[in-house]
């Protein structure tokens, strides 16, 4: 179970993500995903908001 997790884990970050250079712990690489995730997503929202004014 431990391998499909850490392969799986591999594949996602070397397809999607840049990797950072280091060792994450699981939490560690769930919160670095998600903030990948959402800066764009703010991101948009920031400007979004400042083009309907």
């Amino acid at each position: 179970m431990a391998c499909i997790v850490i392969r799986r884990n591999v594949t996602l970050n070397s397809v999607i993500f840049r990797s950072s250079g280091q060792d994450l712990t699981t939490t560690g690489t769930y919160i670095e995903m998600l903030s990948r995730l959402l800066a764009p997503v703010l991101l948009a929202l920031a400007v979004r908001g400042r083009i309907k004014r």
